[in-house]
C-alpha cells in the first residue's frame, strides 16, 4: 500500500469515526379524543411530526389533524405530565387555526428533559372541548 493510499483510507477513518450519531431526535405523537384527560368521542384526528436538536435546543414540528368539532382555537405542547395526566403549557403552537401547521421554539435545558422523557403531550383546542380536543402523548 502506497503512503498516499494508506494516508487515504486512515483520513477516511478518522472522519467516519468523528460523525458519530446526529444530535437530533425524531419524535412523533398520534392524537385523538379519547387520550384527552377525561376523554371525549370526537371524531378529531391528528398527527406531530416533532424534531429536536440537542446542541441547538431547537423543536421543531409539523402538526396534522383533520375531523374537529369545529375550527382549532389553540393547540400547545403541554408538560411535564405522563399519558393520562393534564399539566400546564409548555410551548406555544402558533397559527394553529388551520391544518396543517410548522413551527419551531428553543427549549431549555428542563423543558428539553421533560421532552426527551417523554413528559410532553400535544393539544388541540376547540370552542366545544376548550380543555383540548385531541391529545397525543409525543414518543420516540
Amino acid at each position: 500500500m502506497s503512503n498516499k493510499t494508506l494516508l487515504a483510507t486512515l483520513t477516511l477513518g478518522a472522519a467516519i469515526a468523528f460523525a458519530g450519531p446526529a444530535l437530533a431526535e425524531k419524535l412523533h405523537a398520534k392524537l385523538d379524543g379519547k387520550s384527552e384527560v377525561p376523554a371525549n368521542t370526537s371524531a378529531g384526528t391528528g398527527t406531530a411530526d416533532i424534531d429536536y436538536d440537542a446542541a441547538s435546543k431547537k423543536l421543531s414540528w409539523k402538526l396534522t389533524y383533520s375531523g374537529l368539532s369545529g375550527p382549532a382555537t389553540a393547540a400547545h405542547f403541554h408538560g411535564p405530565a405522563e399519558a393520562g395526566k393534564n399539566s400546564g403549557v409548555a410551548v406555544a403552537i402558533p397559527n394553529a387555526t388551520s391544518s396543517p401547521v410548522e413551527g419551531s421554539a428553543t427549549l431549555t435545558d428542563a423543558q428539553a428533559a421533560d421532552l426527551l422523557a417523554g413528559k410532553y403531550y400535544v393539544n388541540v383546542h376547540t370552542a366545544a372541548n376548550p380543555g383540548g380536543e385531541i391529545r397525543g402523548q409525543v414518543t420516540k
